[in-house]
């Protein structure tokens, strides 16, 4: 699959031609700049507008075979000379030249802690952020020019894109971030959802926040709400990554970690399976079954659930045994669900060390399905 190039590396190279066309008064429709990764990056410009005191050219963000949001935006590099009075280049007493780095229309601003950048600076992250100096100040020592320059990083559609991605959750307002720590984008990349999911347990930490409630997906999230009435905003997303975002609160010091899940994605961690993800492992009827087992069923359920082609339709077919409601106190899906809880916490806690660990689990035509002994107390003082 064909690679792409991050937002960093656009405004890198953006940044690198302007400052160029500015200090040398030469025209220029592609540049080079190297990745972090070793990648070599031949960008072309569009949109170039230049004058005596400042150049803006921009780089249409391509980010190969990964389904990126802000593949196909405008992202815009202005560079300027800082001071209006500026001398000609070349002519400054300064020993070294020097940049400063500022957002402007859709990049967005950092309004919580815990994210790259501090409260009030533009979301343009460190590595960008070093790869756009470091590109600037190779042109300046080309140039042999010694004073202070201005970039400014834009893309014009850059709050519309915003409200697809999870800046508004992560309280980074009007636009969006400048990302990436290789340079490339590699297509579907894990190490991007691992990386969101780092930063928003930290922003979670760094609130104040000594508990972890944290959802595979939406249904969980929206299950928290309906079910508990708990504010979404101290929610975290781990997509199939369980195991690893248990290991990331331990490392940011939670005291507790609280997990909610659908049964399609738990019933996966109950057989000490840290990544749900479909690929790395598929035995949700088996566990299931082997707990139903565990909980006294007939041989004819158990080899019903086996055949079953999704975990729904397998909490009904145990639930039919013995003609009892979900919820009810005794009956074969509470026993089984029961198992399935005990097995789930052994697996979590096994990550966890000393960290508090709880979790429940549900499914959607039934609801809630199971829950620790201390999930809702645990979930009430997070609410508080």
């Amino acid at each position: 699959m064909r690679f792409g190039f991050t937002t960093g590396s656009c405004a890198a190279a953006g940044a690198k031609a302007s400052a160029y066309m500015l200090l040398t008064g030469k025209f220029k429709t592609k540049i080079k700049i190297t990745t972090p990764k070793g990648v070599d990056f031949n960008a072309e410009l569009v949109d170039i507008v230049r004058s005596e005191r400042e150049v803006s050219c921009a780089v249409i963000k391509d980010g190969g075979d990964d389904p990126d949001v802000t593949t196909g935006c405008h992202v815009v590099a202005k560079v300027s000379f800082y001071d209006d009075d500026a001398d000609a280049p070349g002519d400054k007493a300064s020993s070294n030249a020097q940049v400063r780095i500022t957002g402007g229309k859709g990049i967005g601003l950092v309004t919580k802690p815990g994210l790259d950048q501090p409260v009030g600076n533009h979301a343009i992250n460190s590595v960008p952020r070093q790869m756009i100096e470091k590109e600037v100040l190779e042109v300046c020592e080309l140039c042999d020019y010694k004073g202070e320059l201005l970039v400014e990083i834009s893309v014009p559609e850059g709050e519309e894109i915003a409200l697809k991605t999870f800046n508004p959750r992560l309280g980074i307002e009007g636009g969006i971030s400048i990302l990436g720590t290789s340079g490339i984008v590699e297509p579907m990349s894990s190490q991007a959802l691992l990386d969101t999911i780092f930063i928003e347990l930290r922003q979670q930490r760094e609130l104040g926040n000594s508990s972890a409630v944290v959802s595979p997906g939406n249904y969980g999230l929206d299950f928290i709400k309906s079910e508990y009435n708990f504010d979404l905003d101290r929610a975290v997303k781990c997509s199939n990554f369980i195991g690893d975002t248990v290991d990331m609160a331990v490392k940011l010091g939670f005291e507790n970690f609280l997990l909610v899940g659908h049964i399609g994605k738990l019933i996966k961690v109950s057989g000490g399976i840290m990544n749900t993800h479909s690929k790395i492992a598929d035995c949700r009827m088996e566990l299931l079954a082997a707990a139903a087992i565990q909980a006294g069923a007939s041989t004819q359920t158990v080899n019903a659930v086996l055949s079953a082609i999704s975990t729904e339709e397998a909490c009904k077919i145990i639930m039919a045994e013995d003609g009892l409601s979900a919820g009810s106190q005794g009956g074969l899906l509470s026993r089984t669900m029961q198992i399935v809880m005990e097995k789930i916490l052994h697996h979590l806690r096994r990550h966890a060390g000393t960290m508090q660990v709880e979790c429940a689990t549900f499914c959607t035509q039934l609801g809630l399905l199971a829950e620790s002994e201390g999930f809702r107390t645990t979930l009430n003082g997070c609410a508080r």
